[in-house]
C-alpha cells in the first residue's frame, strides 16, 4: 500500500485528535478576532491550502457574515506594494509553514497591527513565528507529497474557528461527528474504486462543484493531476457553463461533487445537460437523493452541507489512489514535485 493511501486512512483518527487539541487555540484566536471587530478576513495560502482558503471564504461569509478576500502574495513580495490591512484579520494557511511569500503576508499584516492567525502542521515554522496566534493542525508527519490528512485537518480547524466565532449547537454537534463520517467514506472505497476504473483511459476530465464544494472540486482536481497524471479542469458549475462546457464531446468524462443544499439543483441540471451531450458523467454525492450521472457513489454521513467538503475531499482522494494504482503509478512521489514548495 502506498504512503498516500495509508495517510488517507489516518484521517478519522486525525480528526478525532484535532477536535481535542485545537479547541483551546481556536477559541483564543476567535476571541482575538471578535475583539478586533474586523471588516473582514484576508487569507494567504498556496496549493492545497489555497483550496482550503476557498472553503473558508464560503464558510466565514455564509456562517459568520465576514467578507473574505484571498491574498495575492506576490503583491507583498515581487511587487513590494502590500495593501492596507489594518481593518482586517489575516489568516495564513500552510501545512509546512515554510513558503516565504505566505510568511511575508502574515509578517506585513502583523507590522500593520492586524490580528494574525497561522494554521500550520509545524508549530516551529517560520509562519508560526510570524503569527500572533497559532493553531497547530496536529495531523502528524505527512510523508506522501500530495496532501491528504493535513488538508482535511485544515478544513476542520477552519470549521471549528467559524463555530467559535458564531456558536450554533447543531453545527457544534456535527463537528463531533466528523471522525465517524470519515470512517464511513473509507468504507465506501470499493464503490469509489469503480469511479476510478471509469477513468483509467482518460487523459483529461472536468471536476465540478459549487458553493462549499467548489473548494473540493479544486482539491480533487489537483490530486488527480499530482498523483494520477490526468489533466483535470476543476471549476464551479456556474463558471463551467460560462465557456469551458464547450470542450465537452461524446465520451468526455466529468466528475460532479454534490451535497444536499442550495447548490444541488445546479449539479443535477448540469449532470443532465452533460448526459445529453454524450459525456461520461460520474458523481459523488452527500445527503439525500441520487447523485447525477450514469455511475455515482452516494455517501450519507448526515453532515450539514458546510462540512461535506471534508468527506467529499476524502472520497476524491480514494478515487485518486485507485486511479494511480490502476495506472501503475506511485502516488507518494509525483514527478517534478517535492513535499515543501517554496515560492516568493
Amino acid at each position: 500500500m502506498s504512503r498516500f493511501r495509508q495517510e488517507i486512512a489516518e484521517q478519522p483518527a486525525v480528526a478525532e485528535r484535532v477536535l481535542g487539541s485545537a479547541a483551546e487555540p481556536v477559541r483564543t484566536a476567535a476571541a482575538a478576532i471578535a475583539a478586533a471587530e474586523p471588516a473582514g478576513l484576508v487569507i494567504a495560502a498556496r496549493g492545497s491550502s489555497d483550496h482550503a482558503a476557498v472553503y473558508a471564504k464560503y464558510l466565514f461569509e455564509t456562517r459568520n457574515g465576514l467578507p473574505v478576500a484571498l491574498a495575492a502574495p506576490s503583491t507583498f513580495t515581487l511587487y513590494r506594494r502590500p495593501p492596507r490591512l489594518q481593518r482586517f484579520a489575516v489568516l495564513a494557511i500552510s501545512q509546512a509553514g515554510a513558503s516565504p511569500d505566505v510568511v511575508e503576508v502574515l509578517s506585513e499584516a502583523r507590522r500593520q497591527g492586524s490580528v494574525t492567525v497561522a494554521l500550520t502542521n509545524h508549530p516551529d515554522s517560520a509562519l508560526a513565528r510570524a503569527a500572533e496566534h497559532v493553531v497547530q493542525l496536529g495531523a502528524g508527519e505527512e510523508l506522501s507529497v500530495p496532501a491528504t490528512k493535513t488538508y482535511t485537518a485544515t478544513l476542520l480547524v477552519l470549521a471549528m474557528l467559524s463555530d467559535a466565532l458564531s456558536p450554533e449547537p447543531a453545527f457544534t454537534a456535527a463537528l463531533g461527528r466528523i471522525p465517524r463520517a470519515l470512517r464511513s467514506v473509507l468504507d465506501a472505497e470499493t464503490a469509489l474504486s469503480g469511479l476510478a476504473g471509469e477513468l483509467v483511459a482518460a487523459t483529461r476530465l472536468a471536476v465540478l462543484g459549487r458553493g462549499y464544494n467548489l473548494a473540493t472540486a479544486l482539491e480533487v482536481g489537483l490530486k488527480l493531476m499530482e498523483a494520477a497524471y490526468v489533466v483535470a479542469e476543476a471549476r464551479s458549475v456556474a463558471d463551467f457553463r460560462h465557456g469551458p462546457i464547450a470542450i465537452v464531446e461524446p465520451g468526455f468524462p466529468a466528475l460532479l461533487l454534490q451535497a444536499a443544499g442550495p447548490a444541488a439543483a445546479d449539479l443535477d441540471e448540469l449532470g443532465a445537460d452533460l448526459d445529453r451531450r454524450g459525456a461520461r458523467v460520474l458523481s459523488i454525492g452527500e445527503g439525500a437523493g441520487q447523485p447525477p450521472g450514469r455511475l455515482s457513489v452516494r455517501l450519507d454521513t448526515g453532515l450539514p452541507e458546510a462540512l461535506t467538503p471534508l468527506t467529499l475531499a476524502a472520497a476524491g482522494q480514494l478515487v485518486t489512489a485507485g486511479l494511480a494504482r490502476a495506472r501503475g503509478l506511485h502516488p507518494d512521489r509525483p514527478r517534478g514535485l517535492r513535499k515543501v514548495t517554496s515560492t516568493r
